[in-house]
């Protein structure tokens, strides 16, 4: 059986719609490539400037001069562009990106994003995680529910440095799928193996629950 984090990915991968331009945050969200069919009419954008972005390949396959913004190695589809990254950022800032997938180290029940600085870590920057969040038409998240302590990720207020307020509408964690809505965190679906009790005990805030057992992924 696979993990269940390649299950939320599977997952999320399934928010992508024909026709979209999505860009995939570092970390989780670059995976989502893997999961998407043959030939799915979707350009990938990544800021470091490459729309058309195909599956990621081993080292032994891959172009050592393409990578997306995380340093993976991609490939190229029909279609490809490569560009500077002035152009690639002017797409975000305008409202180009139908979707964007980004990783979190925290998300509130309002929708804040928390996920460039741990303070007292080494971080390089908040990068292009600013425009992403703010510019982007949907914001979705893809995160462990938990982090390595088991403390909860998604939380009534963030207390990490802010990425950008009010921007996620929906959470994609190992073990639910959780919408933001005006009156907080609501589940959508639930992961196989795992309980409603679980998920509302590892969500760090109050959780709507369905009054209809929720689809399993």
């Amino acid at each position: 059986m696979s993990s269940a984090k390649d299950r939320m990915i599977a997952r999320a991968a399934r928010e992508i719609a024909p026709g979209m331009v999505v860009n995939l945050g570092i970390g989780l969200p670059t995976k989502v490539v893997d999961h998407l069919p043959a030939g799915f009419p979707v350009c990938l954008h990544t800021e470091n400037g490459l729309t058309g972005i195909g599956p990621t390949l081993p080292p032994e396959r891959a172009d050592r001069n393409l990578i997306d913004a995380g340093g993976a190695y991609v490939s190229t589809v029909p279609g490809s562009a490569f560009f500077d990254s002035a152009t690639s950022f002017a797409m975000v800032r305008s409202g180009r990106l139908d979707l964007t997938m980004l990783g979190a180290f925290e998300v509130a029940a309002n929708g804040d994003l928390a996920n460039w600085k741990i303070p007292g870590k080494f971080s390089p920057g908040v990068g292009g995680g600013i425009e992403l969040a703010q510019k982007a038409r949907r914001v979705v998240v893809l995160s462990t529910h938990t982090d390595r302590a088991g403390n909860p990720k998604l939380k009534a207020e963030c207390a990490l440095p802010l990425t950008a307020h009010r921007c996620v509408a929906r959470i994609f964690t190992d073990m639910a799928v959780i919408d933001i809505t005006p009156q907080g965190f609501a589940l959508r679906e639930i992961a196989q193996g795992r309980t409603l009790h679980e998920v509302a005990q590892a969500t760090g805030a109050p959780l709507i629950l369905p009054d209809a057992p929720p689809p399993t992924f």
